[in-house]
């Protein structure tokens, strides 16, 4: 693991042990990856880096979402860079083409400018309302509580499989709402 990831990985185990200027830290040092990343690829078929923005938010909204499903024990990158892969794939589905990209390609980081990306408390409590309630409890315990899958699972009397399922479709419904609300 180089030094950029183990710094995001050290980053990201303070977040996840309630380290909130740790998990801005992380956001502001993924974003510049992430979005270089993304306008590559962006890049590769013709289309422009105004998209990137959609993928980069996308992608960090995932992120936000997913954070305990990183395993500590593994390096970050190949972690973030599959959900920025899966992002950019969303985007060319939605697009109506059919996308294949390298994983070796998506790993790969540049440097791009700095931005600060994060929502607060608010912002992030509003857009949940806006779920079911099976999808929003989902959201609560994994992303805001830091429950792991197999907890929540017990805790909501659901499979570990559902509560993936549900937490996948609740990152989409909340993607939606974000590009929504940009609008």
């Amino acid at each position: 693991m180089g030094a950029v990831e183990e710094e995001w990985a050290v980053l990201m185990r303070a977040a996840m042990a309630g380290d909130e200027a740790a998990y801005r830290a992380f956001l502001t040092a993924v974003t510049p990856s992430i979005r270089a990343t993304a306008r590559r690829n962006l890049g590769r078929f013709g289309l422009g880096a105004s998209e990137a923005e959609d993928v980069v938010q996308d992608t960090l909204l995932a992120i936000h979402l997913k954070r305990q499903t990183w395993d500590q024990d593994r390096p970050i990158g190949p972690w973030i860079s599959a959900i920025a892969r899966n992002k950019f794939i969303d985007l060319m589905r939605r697009r109506g083409r059919n996308a294949q990209v390298p994983i070796e390609d998506v790993a790969e980081s540049l440097a791009a400018e700095d931005s600060d990306v994060t929502l607060d408390n608010y912002d992030v409590h509003r857009m949940l309302d806006n779920l079911n309630e099976k999808q929003r409890n989902v959201v609560r315990s994994l992303a805001i509580e830091g429950v792991s899958v197999r907890q929540t699972a017990e805790r909501l009397n659901m499979t570990e499989g559902a509560i993936r399922v549900t937490l996948h479709r609740a990152v989409k419904a909340l993607a939606m709402i974000y590009r929504e609300q940009k609008k």
